[in-house]
Formats: C-alpha cells, structure tokens, sequence
C-alpha cells in the first residue's frame, strides 16, 4: 500500500483550491477557478495542491513499481519504508531532474529508484504563471499490504 505524505517544498504562491483528480468519482465542492472535471492539467491552477493531486494521480504507477519490487524479494526480507523524492517543473510543466534523494529515504532498492523516477519523469503540471523552474519534494511511505 502506498501511504504519500503531502509535504511539498515549493516556490509558488498558494492560489485557489484544487478539486479531485479526474475520474475519481468523488464530487467535493471546487473553487471557482478549477476546471471541470475532464479538462489537462495544463488547465488547472499552478498550486501546491495541484501537483499534490498530479502526483496522487500517478499512485497506481507508483505501487506497481513497490509490488514489482516486493516480489523481487525474498518472502523474509521486508521491504518497506520511505521514499524521498525531489524533481523539478519547468515553465513548460514538464519535469526535469526527478531523483530519489539519499536523505530521508529508507528503502534502498536500485530497481525501485528507477521506476519511481521514471514514473515521476512523465508528470505534467500546469505551466508555472512565472515561467521559472519550481523545484518539489515529495516523500512516499511505502508498506506492504497484509
């Protein structure tokens, strides 16, 4: 199971609210300026809680990569613990640099730290209203499910 925590380290000023990740069946009230379901991310404001949702949209990826790891392992060895992972949005909403950060992770799993990072590589964020690079630190809590 995949438990992120929801620290982000970034430089944008925190704007409206973000509504639920597209197709996610739950319809919570939405700020004014958040678009209608459906719509890119290119359309959605630049705020923290954007790239949370951007990023929670790509759980799935994200467990798959944990449980193709943990069946790698021998069934005594536990594999669980944190990821802490930094990547960069670029003005044009991609992502650059995206890494597991040696600081603060506990899983040390090569194949697993590739994964994410390429999981992470193919995010696309709205386009910073600055045009600058915003670096994000994300951490995931990995556990395995009983």
């Amino acid at each position: 199971m995949l438990v992120p925590l929801l620290a982000l380290t970034l430089v944008a000023a925190p704007d409206a609210g973000v509504g639920p990740e597209p197709g996610s069946g739950s319809d919570p009230v939405v700020a004014p300026t958040t678009p209608r379901r459906g719509s890119g991310p290119e359309q959605l404001p630049f705020t923290p809680d954007t790239i949370k949702e951007l990023v929670r949209a790509k759980q799935p990826d994200i467990e798959r990569c944990y449980e193709q790891t943990l069946a790698a392992q021998p069934q005594a060895v536990a594999v669980e613990g944190r990821l802490q992972t930094h990547f960069v949005i670029t003005p044009a909403g991609t992502v650059t640099g995206a890494q597991v950060v040696k600081k603060g992770t506990t899983i040390k799993n090569p194949e697993l730290h590739r994964c994410v990072v390429t999981v992470l590589s193919t995010l696309v964020f709205p386009k910073p209203p600055d045009s600058k690079d915003h670096p994000v630190d994300y951490p995931f809590n990995l556990k395995a499910r009983h």
